[in-house]
């Protein structure tokens, strides 16, 4: 038996923007479908349903526990399953290159429920439990080795950059002066690092204080930005022509990744506009489904407060 902390239920993970997810890939009986963020298993369950017990989905995921939720799926679908454990720009890129063809690929971009609800995982500030942040437990480095070796101004580019963070030198030389007397362990003592480098009114602010060096800290542990920057491209070679994209993000670090990525395969002819013909050949190779990034209600916000920041962009690949 699985001990709790890892044993799946149905009410582990509410998938956010479930229905718009459904309507965006618009998936039917005999498709391909590849979910490459499985986690646990949300939209695949629901995108099964829509295979009709007649279809396949691959389910990628990083992190050894999506696993037993992906056998959990498996017996609760008819549709032929598949689990590919690995980052997920690697195994996109592993699929086409062995001729794999896809009709719909999603991504569900951030950390999942099933992390952030574990304190031993270390994704939480709420929590005090081992400096981690690693979705593959396997992977290096952890967030403890990132605070503890990188020097101040590689910590205030990480901050500022992945956080957005407006105190980030003084939370950079709060850290070094206090991993100069002892290194850093756990989350908690990161917290009140964070706390001291702040001004006293800023603490009281939008939001826990730690928010943002913590997910600055899990983007650059895991590499989250570059993955996804690689990934893009490569779940666009695995669409069959007429197959969807849809990409939910939580930030806008991703989403302009996302953003941008449409819109440069959006365009066609790249040439400099005073060339009198064209002669790079280049074709539009997506549509988007909408011109702006599709947003929670303000019910789903209100049952599951975890979708306020969801955007999902999706698109249709052309015709080759």
């Amino acid at each position: 038996m699985l001990p709790n902390v890892l044993r799946p239920n149905a009410t582990d993970h509410v998938p956010v923007l479930a229905e718009e997810v459904r309507e965006a890939l618009d998936v039917g009986p005999g498709d391909t479908v590849v979910d490459a963020t499985f986690g646990a298993g949300g939209h695949a369950e629901l995108l099964a349903a829509d295979l009709r017990g007649d279809g396949k989905l691959i389910a990628i995921d990083r992190d050894p526990s999506a696993r037993a939720y992906f056998d959990r799926f498996r017996k609760h679908t008819a549709v032929k399953g598949r689990f590919l454990r690995g980052e997920y720009s690697l195994v996109l890129e592993q699929l086409a290159s062995n001729g794999v063809r896809a009709d719909a690929v999603l991504f569900d971009l951030g950390v999942s429920s099933m992390q952030i609800d574990r304190p031993e995982r270390g994704f939480s500030y709420a929590v005090d439990a081992p400096l981690d942040m690693r979705m593959d437990p396997g992977s290096e480095p952890t967030a403890c080795e990132l605070v503890n070796e990188a020097s101040e101004r590689e910590l205030t580019r990480i901050f500022r950059d992945y956080g957005e963070e407006r105190y980030a030198r003084q939370i950079a030389r709060a850290i070094g002066r206090r991993r100069r007397e002892r290194p850093f362990e756990r989350t908690g003592e990161l917290v009140e690092a964070i706390r001291s480098a702040i001004p006293a009114p800023a603490r009281f602010g939008e939001g826990h204080p730690a928010k943002r060096v913590f997910q600055a800290l899990r983007i650059a542990v895991n590499d989250e930005l570059g993955s996804l920057s690689t990934a893009l491209p490569e779940a666009l070679e695995l669409l069959r022509p007429g197959g969807r994209l849809a990409v939910i993000s939580f930030h806008s670090l991703e989403d302009r990744i996302v953003k941008r990525f449409l819109r440069s395969q959006e365009h066609g002819c790249t040439c400099p506009p005073d060339f009198p013909v064209c002669v790079c050949g280049h074709e539009p190779a997506l549509r988007a489904l909408s011109r702006r990034a599709i947003r929670p209600t303000r019910q789903e916000v209100a049952a599951n407060p975890r979708a306020a920041s969801a955007r999902l962009r999706a698109a249709v690949k052309t015709d080759d």
